[in-house]
């Protein structure tokens, strides 16, 4: 049963999807309690991989048992592990949350959100390229249609900004994949590994181009400057727990650049180790910039938290810039802890928005809400831990990724980071006191919010305190990852016992 238990995060939303869309409209009982019953069982099994990994052991899956380099294979170390456990715990957040209504508000919802799933977990499972591009696909034709869920104006011009420019990415990735494949000869990424450490010096040159192609990609997915643009709107405009579950898609092209230039572009590349190095460390400090103007100049606060996002964004691709295993492991811990505290902002946001009345989610003075003592005490919470403020985690992440940094790295990175969290504790510590304590007059506004919801964010903005308080285990977890990572040789040797000796 272990051996099987790897394709799971892949069958049991696929075959939860299928069985969730049989039906457009109604049902809804049933649509929930298969959804919300199928991402929990997804994340039992994401723990039950995640202790499978914990040991170090590189194990795969292939598919019709069709071995590597021929084969499909699914890959599981570590860092696959790892962020399977954290889609999971954010998946049961955002569907529980959708239960309370949102779900009812467009059609598919929740077929559309598991395969989602499907795509997002695939992406993190797959040994080979062009199947990192066919999950990619899957994971944005589900967000396509789930950024459409309730329709509007608002939505609908976001999504084709979104649409447009993931088609001109995926058009730009196939390409990369063709060069790649025709200058080694396979798509295997473990293999691609051997044969750029055995390349002709002629073929240095179209390797790279295809290389750096990818980093356009990737760079597009993960929200880069100058590729971020899509990404404000889009988020503000979602359906909160849809904004919710995207807050780990730009983590997908994160994963995606750790995974492939660490494993293809590595210490046995010879001119092209490291290609990508010096671009995404300018990029990730140009991407930190823009972000905290961008923080300040929100005047919504779901814009405020897609920026915040943004923000995460350029400190996790530092972290991949300065190339360490210590940054590795500082960025991995930060990873978890941005993506569910952003996660469950944007719920609460929506919870915000929903007690404000006309006055909604824009950063102006209402009448008080119904539940505005509890509202504000998570907001408190969510604010402090996303700015980087002892004494949850985001300060403990933040600390380590300063800490990483070397040499001239920290005259780079400790003012850029430090001011780009001034500038969201500024535009935080703003929102909040308009959205509660300026406004104070007139009557109360708002209905109970449901448990549904209470339920959601809670479970979200809970891990601030308790990755604090099991800071000592996740942090072995993470050095250990970011090892695991630097020595690619041992998944090589899984994946291809036989060539992995020239390695």
């Amino acid at each position: 049963m272990m051996q099987h238990l790897i394709v799971f995060p892949v069958v049991l939303p696929l075959v939860a999807g299928i069985l969730l869309l049989y039906q457009r409209q109604g049902l809804v009982r049933y649509k929930r309690t298969v959804s919300v019953a199928a991402t929990v069982l997804l994340l039992l099994v994401a723990i039950g991989l995640l202790r499978q990994a914990a040991s170090g052991e590189v194990t795969y899956y292939a598919l019709g048992d069709w071995q590597a380099p021929f084969g499909i294979v699914l890959v599981l170390d570590r860092l696959s592990a790892l962020m399977l456990l954290l889609t999971a715990v954010l998946a049961v957040g955002a569907v529980v949350f959708a239960c309370a209504g949102d779900d009812e508000k467009g059609s598919n919802f929740h077929g559309l959100f598991q395969w989602q799933l499907l795509g997002i977990n695939g992406a993190f499972l797959t040994g080979d390229l062009f199947n990192l591009f066919v999950f990619f696909e899957v994971l944005l034709l589900a967000s396509y249609a789930l950024l459409l869920h309730g329709g509007g104006k608002a939505r609908i011009q976001a999504s084709v900004h979104y649409v447009v420019l993931n088609l001109a990415g995926s058009s730009l990735f196939l390409i990369a994949v063709g060069i790649l494949y025709g200058a080694t000869g396979t798509l295997n990424m473990a293999d691609m590994a051997i044969r750029v450490a055995e390349l002709p010096e002629e073929r240095d040159g179209l390797v790279s181009a295809g290389a750096l192609m990818l980093l356009v990609v990737f760079g597009l997915k993960a929200a880069i400057l100058p590729l971020y643009f899509w990404l404000p709107k889009a988020y503000a405009s979602a359906p909160a727990p849809v904004a919710a579950l995207f807050a780990i898609m730009t983590k997908v092209g994160i994963y995606a650049i750790l995974r492939v230039y660490s494993l293809i572009f590595g210490d046995s590349a010879g001119g092209l180790e490291a290609l990508e190095q010096p671009w995404v460390w300018w990029l990730s400090l140009a991407t930190l910039a823009a972000a905290g103007v961008g923080v300040m100049a929100a005047r919504d606060l779901r814009l405020l938290v897609a920026y915040l996002v943004l923000v995460s964004v350029g400190t996790l691709l530092a972290g991949i810039g300065m190339r360490s295993p210590q940054a590795v492991s500082a960025l991995l811990y930060y990873l978890i802890h941005t993506t569910l505290i952003t996660g469950g902002l944007f719920l609460l946001a929506e919870m915000i928005g929903l007690q404000r009345g006309k006055a909604g989610t824009r950063i102006v003075k209402g009448r008080p809400m119904v539940q505005g003592a509890a509202l504000a005490m998570l907001f408190f919470v969510g604010a402090i831990a996303v700015a980087g403020i002892p004494p949850f985690s985001g300060a403990f992440g933040k600390a380590l990724m300063l800490n990483a940094a070397e040499g001239t790295q920290r005259l780079w990175l400790w003012p850029l980071l430090l001011l780009t969290s001034l500038a969201s504790l500024i535009a935080l510590s703003r929102a909040g006191s308009t959205l509660f304590w300026r406004s104070h007059r007139g009557t109360i506004s708002g209905t109970p919010l449901s448990r549904c919801q209470w339920f959601g964010v809670i479970w979200l903005l809970s891990a601030a305190p308790l990755l604090v308080a099991m800071a000592g285990p996740v942090s072995s977890y993470t050095q250990a990852t970011a090892e695991q990572l630097a020595t690619p040789q041992v998944l090589i040797r899984t994946l291809l016992p036989d060539a992995g000796d020239a390695q």
